[in-house]
Order: structure tokens, then sequence, then C-alpha cells
């Protein structure tokens, strides 16, 4: 099979490998999309390896291992890649646990489908298993719940936003710059929902957060920073309340000392929902972040094939694996808004166009 090998200086080189053969509890796909994520080039250039850094998988089951019994060869399916494992989503063939796989409907193109995974888990994570008491979105709220999302256009913060009218988590305190036409399609003003534009710099940020702080209450509780840089938590809590205030971020190794003390702090990572995927538990813990994506990726599922939830916008890259370089380096000179960069392995030069039977 072909598959693309990312340098850390984000060059790409596509080479021959051989089609992986799935352990016991995973699922190999014929890749036709795959996604990208800002990590697909942050890996190889901070670690200075050569790697297969994807990790969205849209595509069609190949091979299941012996323990698998939700999937089987030929059915339509989007998967969350373990980072760093070997099986990337950027070639013909990718790898990924049967708890981190689930189906997608007829209607829903692959192109869509690999926009979901990292991003759509990283907002559910955050929201629901580290800021502590958000409602689930089958249980959603009937009180006024303000949440402030920074970075509201990005993948992660878009899911934060449908994830969170799912939950009926309203006024939304939104946070955003070129993509803020996108995000005006996904709030509700007629429940405070409003859209703050970073642009205009830190010191009018920060008061027009203030402002709508006092429209939403005088006191918010909740911050969601898909950022997590530049001065975006900085701002944040300049209006989070400091007694009772939660804010969970994305970027691991960050120094959040300038974070009050007394505001609770998290970082959302969603390599965790792998966490012990390849090893057989001891001591089964109700609750853990593995048996959280395995129920979410499911509902994700459902919601696509009953029409309350959808993916986010993409731009197909020209090239298939061979325009994965030209996007990584647009994705770290931070051109792309409001939209995920995927690739069609058919577009390949040497990969047969994918065919449905």
């Amino acid at each position: 099979m072909k598959e693309a090998i990312v340098q850390p200086d984000l060059e790409v080189g596509i080479i021959d490998s051989e089609i992986p053969v799935p352990k016991d509890d995973e699922v190999v796909t014929k890749v036709v999309v795959s996604g990208s994520n800002p990590k697909d080039w942050k890996r190889p250039v901070m670690s200075k390896q050569a790697m297969n850094s994807g990790d969205d998988i849209a595509g069609v089951v190949h091979q299941v291992g012996r323990n698998v019994y939700e999937f089987k060869p030929g059915d339509r399916i989007a998967a969350f890649h373990q980072m760093m494992a070997s099986g990337g989503s950027f070639a013909e063939y990718a790898v990924s646990w049967a708890h981190t796989t689930f189906h997608i409907p007829n209607h829903t193109s692959f192109e869509e489908a690999a926009s979901i995974p990292l991003a759509a888990m990283t907002a559910a994570l955050g929201l629901y298993q580290r800021l502590s008491g958000l409602p689930l979105p089958w249980h959603p709220t009937t009180t006024p719940t303000p949440l402030i999302i920074y970075g509201a256009a990005s993948a992660i913060g878009a899911y934060a936003i449908k994830l969170a009218q799912l939950s009926n988590i309203h006024p939304l305190i939104c946070i955003a710059g070129r993509g803020i036409p996108f995000v005006k399609s996904l709030i509700l003003p007629d429940k405070g929902d409003v859209i703050l534009d970073y642009r205009e710099g830190n010191e009018k940020l920060v008061t027009s957060l203030k402002s709508a702080v006092d429209q939403a209450g005088g006191k918010v509780e909740y911050a969601f920073d898909a950022v997590s840089e530049n001065g975006s938590f900085q701002n944040i809590c300049q209006v989070l309340d400091h007694q009772t205030g939660q804010i969970t971020l994305v970027l691991p190794g960050k120094d959040y000392s300038a974070i009050p003390s007394t505001i609770k702090q998290t970082t959302t990572t969603v390599g965790s929902v792998h966490t012990n995927a390849d090893q057989k538990q001891t001591g089964h813990k109700l609750g853990n972040d593995t048996d959280f994506g395995y129920i979410m990726f499911r509902f994700f599922s459902r919601g696509l094939a009953e029409g309350w939830f959808r993916g986010h916008p993409t731009e197909v890259v020209p090239g298939g694996l061979a325009g994965i370089s030209g996007a990584l380096k647009d994705l770290k000179e931070g051109k792309a808004s409001a939209v995920k960069y995927v690739f069609r392995l058919e577009d390949t030069e040497g990969i047969e166009r994918y065919r449905t039977n």
C-alpha cells in the first residue's frame, strides 16, 4: 500500500508499506478520505521524528480482529487512530481500536466523516469529562448556564458549540476571528449567545467579555479554551469567576501559571480515550475516558443518521497524499479558518479510485 511519511521539516515521502493486520480488538480500514489536525505537523516537528501522523480515518472496513463484533468488512466507518502508533490515516489502509470506530450512514460523505473523530471527541471530553457539572446531551439543562468558548471557529470550538446546543447550554460567549461568519451559523442569539472578535486586541476583547458576562447574569463558571495560547486563557481569566470557575485547555506542556490558583484548570488531551486500549484492564473503572469515547462516538453516529449532528466544513486538498506537505505547512502558518483539510486517497498518483459495491 502507499503510505505518506511526514518528515520533521514537513516534507512528505510516499512509500510502499505492508497492509496492516489487525490485533484482536482492532479494525483495519481501507481509507477513502483522511482528515488532518494541527497536531499532524506538531508531532513530527517537536519530536524530530518522521511518521505517518494522520489520525482521522474515513473509509470502508477491510478486516477486523477476532474480538470485534460491531464491524465487518464493507462497513462504512469513521475512526480515531491511536496517536503515535503505527497504522495512521495517511495511507491506503489504517488501523483503529474498535471502541474508537463508529458507523457512518450512507448520506454522510467520507469527507464530512473525516472531519469528526479527533476534534469532536476533544470537544466532548472537554465539556463533559473535564468541566465538572455540565449536563450531557441526553440530559439537557433547563437552567441558564453561561459558557465561554475561545477559538469558536476552530473544529474543536465549533464542535463544542454543537454539543453545548444539544445540552441546552446557554448563553454561549464565543470568541473568534476570521471565522465569525461561520460561528454565526451555529449559535442561537435568541438564547443569549454572542460572538466577540479577538482581532480587536486584548484590552478591547476583555471589555467586551465583561459586558457579555454582565448580560449573561454577571457570573460565568465554565470556559473551554480551544486556543490555549496567545493570551487566550489570560483574557478568559479576567472574567471567569475566581471562586467557582473552571477552565479546560487543549495544549499540554504549556505554562498556565497565569491562571489564578482558585480557578480549577484541566487539560483536555484526546489521546486519553486510548489509555490502556492495548492492555488487558485488571481493574475496570466506570466513567473513564475509554468508556466515554466508546459511548460518544456511537452518539455521533446516531446524530449523523438522524440529522441532528454534522461534521465540520472541509476543503479537499488536491493530490491526495501528495498534498499533505503543503496542507500541514498551511496549518502551521495558521492559514486554515473554519475549515478542515482532508485528503482523498484516490487523488494520489498510483492509487485506484474507490468504488462502492
